[in-house]
């Protein structure tokens, strides 16, 4: 179904014909694309005609799907306002911008933090359902070339009181002293209030982010992404990290609690991605890399950028994956540690797999090996990376093998993986243990898969997280062919409230 007609929408038109896509291609496009993410939509021509000629505005995803199928063709993000369809939401572009200046990257990002609320936050979806979809590994383009031109900020120290009276969002809730609800779009323009626009940041301020960022980390790895722990991490932006950013800071002060906010960002996009909120992962990476850059904390950069990578590769854009990744390690060497260097290789590995390039995909596995190697206990590592061990690598390497199907690396790697297991990485574990059961599958031992998945699924049960449910049905869709086999029906039964559960 569309809205009203509202007449002739001359710039998707316009648009259309730069593009160079007919009527019957585009609805095809939208369509497949729609069909990509679970959805069944039947456009054809006479449908497109009428958003052209009549101005008719698809509901639901639709517009998303149409600006990223143009986006597609011309090789660039397509913003709905574009082509004339600005107004089939209310917020679609926030989060997507990577501004050249420092006051422009707090409005981008706090106009983001406002929103989640409004979104993921209690399961409800809103505006988060409405962009469904609208994931376009494109819309990374931008944000990526202005990291690696300039991956540092010159000064990012601020006098708010100087900026009383000019525009900008108002955050509210609590901890923000004096600030009244949530603006809405009409009231928008209000200046900052005193409260915040006298707020002098310290470096203990900065402390208790780094905090809630060091504890997060450890409840996303044990309870996963979807657990109501997670959900504190928005909550924390909006009400802590929203006022200090808005305050005054000097340089040294400012990089660091730039820093400590975007270390949270990329957590809450981390999260959402675990959850499957693509569209909302991908906005807050994005603002992540932006706010990397104002710390002038280029490591971090590179994490948010293998994050991006690893995001990529999961929704089937390798090629995209393989660069991602690349660009963390190119602007990173001589900078970052050996144990993050080694981090970021394999990060690439694992695009590399999934396009299907075992011989780089080797060479950067072996580079991965060799970096970690040569790491030391007395390295300056960021703590974003305490995760990271040989565990880790030999996890991932087992993934990497898994695509290029090679069961006999898949089993070796995986044992190093599970050799030992620990209550505080729980996802990671029933990860592995899917992975397990597919190497022990693709060998011919029916047994051991069964067994694996029998306890990835126990594994998974206890933890929120859409992507090991993910994994553990692509296991079962496996097994499909042995569906008669009584362990079989019994591995199926088990994990028919995990698959029933919402996401």
């Amino acid at each position: 179904m569309s809205r009203e007609p509202r007449g002739p929408n001359e710039k998707l038109g316009a648009v259309l014909a730069l593009a160079g896509i007919s009527n019957a291609g585009l609805a095809r496009r939208v369509n497949d694309l729609g069909a990509q993410r679970g959805l069944t939509l039947r456009y054809d021509k006479t449908s497109v005609a009428r958003w052209v000629s009549k101005g008719m505005v698809p509901q639901g995803v639709a517009p998303h799907l149409i600006a990223a199928a143009i986006g597609s063709k011309l090789g660039r993000p397509v913003p709905l306002h574009e082509i004339g369809l600005a107004d089939a939401d209310p917020a679609p572009e926030v989060g997507l911008a990577f501004p050249r200046d420092v006051g422009s990257a707090v409005r981008s990002a706090t106009e983001l933090y406002r929103l989640d609320p409004a979104g993921r936050r209690g399961g409800g979806g809103g505006v988060w359902q409405s962009l469904a979809g609208s994931f376009s590994v494109s819309a990374y383009a931008v944000p990526t070339s202005r990291w690696l031109i300039k991956p540092a900020d010159s000064s990012v120290a601020r006098d708010a009181s100087a900026l009383t009276g000019t525009a900008g969002i108002v955050p509210a809730g609590p901890g923000t002293a004096g600030a009244g609800p949530l603006p809405g779009p009409a009231d928008e323009q209000r200046p900052y209030p005193p409260a915040l626009t006298s707020l002098r940041v310290g470096h203990s301020d900065v402390a208790k982010l780094r905090e809630a960022a060091q504890e997060a980390r450890r409840w996303d790895s044990k309870y996963g992404g979807g657990d109501w722990r997670s959900s504190m991490v928005p909550e924390c932006l909006r009400v802590d990290a929203t006022p200090l950013l808005l305050g005054s800071y000097s340089d040294e002060v400012g990089r660091s609690l730039f820093g400590a906010t975007a270390e949270l960002t990329r957590l809450a996009g981390w999260m959402a991605f675990d959850t499957g909120q693509q569209e909302a992962a991908q906005r807050y990476y994005i603002q992540a890399l932006r706010l990397a850059r104002a710390a002038a904390d280029v490591p971090l950069g590179g994490y948010v950028l293998a994050s991006m990578s690893l995001q990529a590769t999961y929704r089937g854009f390798a090629d995209e994956g393989v660069d991602l990744a690349q660009a963390a390690l190119e602007r990173n060497r001589g900078l970052a540690t050996a144990r993050t260097m080694s981090f970021f290789h394999l990060v690439e590995a694992r695009a590399l797999a999934k396009a299907g390039d075992s011989a780089a995909c080797g060479t950067s596995l072996a580079a991965a090996e060799g970096w970690l190697e040569r790491s030391r206990d007395g390295d300056p590592d960021p703590s974003w990376l305490d995760f990271y061990s040989y565990d880790r690598l030999a996890a991932d390497a087992a993934e990497c093998y898994r695509d290029l199907k090679a069961p006999r690396q898949v089993r070796r790697f995986t044992e190093q993986a599970l050799s030992r297991p620990t209550e505080e990485f729980v996802r990671s574990h029933g990860l592995r243990l899917v992975v397990s059961a597919v190497a022990e599958l693709e060998s011919g031992n029916l047994d051991a898969a069964c067994a694996a998945g029998t306890r990835a699924v126990e594994v998974a049960g206890r933890i929120s997280s859409a992507r090991t449910t993910e994994y553990v049905r692509d296991l079962l869709h496996r097994l499909e062919p042995y569906g008669d086999e009584p362990r079989v029906a019994e591995l199926r039964e088990r994990a028919r409230p995990l698959l029933a559960a919402p996401a």
